[in-house]
């Protein structure tokens, strides 16, 4: 994907082998497509007799771009006019890639974006998000909290800011620990398990009840999906009330983005952007200083952050995005975009049409 080494999420010979079987006339891969993941070049081509080799030019020059995470803003000038861009695009919280691509004519559709007729979202690994994540910051709670594994200690106690599909899955996660393994060799020593809250937005904006619970709070674990990107949900200097040995945990990951007025903010202020290659910070990294200044970093703990954590497992990742693809491609393929019908009585084509850029903006105050 041309972003950092730890970014692997290439798709399987698989689902290469729908887009024959659904009439792509060419499959372009870039070189060395699948290798970070294990995956030779003969594997794609027993896939489909269609599969043909190019460079990355090459690739962006066809009818129809299909990938993961969303290209680079200064790649989509090397699309043609009228290219499909099928990726996650996160429209809400990325203003600037919008306005860019709706000055192009790019035919854009936001995986994220794909969902079915009660907003229940059909192309996710939200389950892998969570687990991801908080088995990660289980690991880190383990180092920072000098009491993790004393018998006498206190239930661990978790707080997780959202109470939507993100936070349910965090909920499960944490209160196993973030790792079936370790709850079973804890539960076998008698520890005290894990305490989970889960903070909807309507009570997370009373600072005075927040501050009390930050104060017991061991992990917090910022998974909303908030109403207004501009606004954090808990201040920097909100931090300062947590137990020292406390992790913060971005399940999130909304971007800082100050190129827009008003600006785009984290939920928990303070946290730094993590990547696939660094999703652990520690007080004194120096990720805190390249942060705009605007962004208070005052009130410091062990904190999680990563792009994408279901990234982490690149190849599990991609046989779930693969499989929830799928359905879409013969739409995909076979319907030009302006035809797509948002009342058709095919799911996948109600979805697409609802997902394509220009129909989004059509609601949207952008």
């Amino acid at each position: 994907m041309h972003r950092e080494a730890g970014e692997k999420r290439d798709f399987l010979p698989d689902f290469v082998a729908a887009l024959d079987a659904v009439g792509a006339e060419e499959i372009v891969l870039e070189r060395g497509y699948g290798s970070g993941m294990g995956i030779d070049e003969p594997a794609y081509l027993a896939a489909s007799p269609k599969v043909v080799y190019g460079d990355f030019d090459a690739c962006l020059s066809q009818k129809l771009v299909i990938q993961i995470r969303c290209l680079h803003e200064e790649d989509f000038d090397r699309l043609r006019a009228g290219t499909i861009l099928l990726s996650m695009m996160h429209y809400t919280t990325r203003p600037e890639r919008v306005r860019k691509l709706a000055g192009l004519d790019i035919r854009a559709i936001s995986m994220d974006g794909l969902i079915d007729d009660t907003g229940r979202r059909l192309v996710e690994n939200l389950a892998a998000v969570a687990d991801n994540g908080l088995q990660a910051a289980f690991r880190e709670l383990a180092k920072s909290y000098q009491g993790f594994d004393d018998p006498g200690r206190p239930p661990l106690r978790v707080v997780v800011l959202g109470a939507g599909a993100v936070g349910a899955h965090a909920v499960r996660a944490a209160s196993r620990y973030g790792d079936p393994a370790l709850r079973d060799e804890m539960a076998a020593r008698g520890m005290k398990g894990v305490e989970v809250r889960a903070i909807d937005y309507d009570l997370s904006g009373h600072e005075s009840y927040m501050r009390s619970l930050l104060a017991e709070t061991d992990l917090l674990v910022d998974a909303t999906q908030r109403p207004d990107s501009t606004t954090h949900v808990i201040p920097n200097h909100w931090l300062a009330d947590t137990p020292e040995h406390a992790v913060l945990l971005d399940l999130s990951v909304d971007p800082y983005d100050f190129s827009v007025t008003p600006p785009i903010v984290k939920g928990i202020e303070g946290i730094p952007q993590g990547s696939l290659d660094q999703f652990v910070f520690y007080p004194d990294d120096d990720a805190y200083g390249v942060l705009d200044p605007r962004v208070s970093t005052e009130h410091r703990r062990v904190a999680l952050s990563c792009y994408s954590w279901p990234g982490r497992h690149p190849r599990e990742c991609m046989e779930i995005y693969g499989a929830q693809l799928e359905p879409f491609l013969e739409v995909l393929l076979n319907k030009p975009p302006d035809d797509l019908d948002a009342h058709s009585t095919s799911l996948h084509e109600r979805a697409l049409a609802r997902a394509e850029l220009s129909r989004w903006l059509e609601g949207s105050a952008l």
